[in-house]
């Protein structure tokens, strides 16, 4: 199973993005989406999970939780935006990874046996961070996290 994963792109899909989506089987959006269009056409690539971020303030956002999981065969995944507001235990809970954004900056990182992983942003540039974006790998219960930085 491949899990597409997108956050940050305020507004912005770019093409690259779309390119190195295709093929999953899964897309999660860890929020700031900045436009329902965006969802649309991921949902176009493959089923999508997407969370509120900060920034999605507008109308068609607030039908979008804060948080979500994805149960992905024997994984559950957490989902939410911005790590500090991470108000579980998420290994007391049965969860293989937390994915999240805000930040922007690319991070992946095991701790309790349970992956943190922030795929960076893949909209508009900020200051000299990549924009990138990540791939999970799930195979047999096994997790194979990957930043795919974007050539823009």
């Amino acid at each position: 199973m491949n899990i597409g994963i997108i956050s940050d792109t305020h507004g912005l899909l770019r093409p690259e993005a779309v390119a190195a989506l295709r093929g999953s089987d899964f897309i999660i959006h860890a929020g700031d989406i900045g436009d329902h269009d965006i969802l649309k056409k991921l949902g176009q690539i493959a089923p999508v999970t997407a969370i509120r971020g900060n920034i999605d303030r507008e109308p068609w956002a607030r039908k979008i939780p804060t948080t979500e999981v994805l149960e992905v065969g024997d994984v559950s995944i957490y989902v939410l935006h911005n790590l500090a507001e991470l108000d579980l235990k998420p290994e007391a809970s049965g969860f293989a990874a937390v994915i999240y954004g805000h930040s922007h900056v690319p991070k992946q990182e095991m701790k309790n046996g349970v992956l943190y992983f922030n795929p960076g942003s893949a909209g508009p540039r900020r200051f000299k961070l990549p924009v990138s974006l990540g791939k999970l790998h799930v195979d047999d219960g096994r997790l194979r996290p990957e930043i795919v930085t974007l050539h823009v």
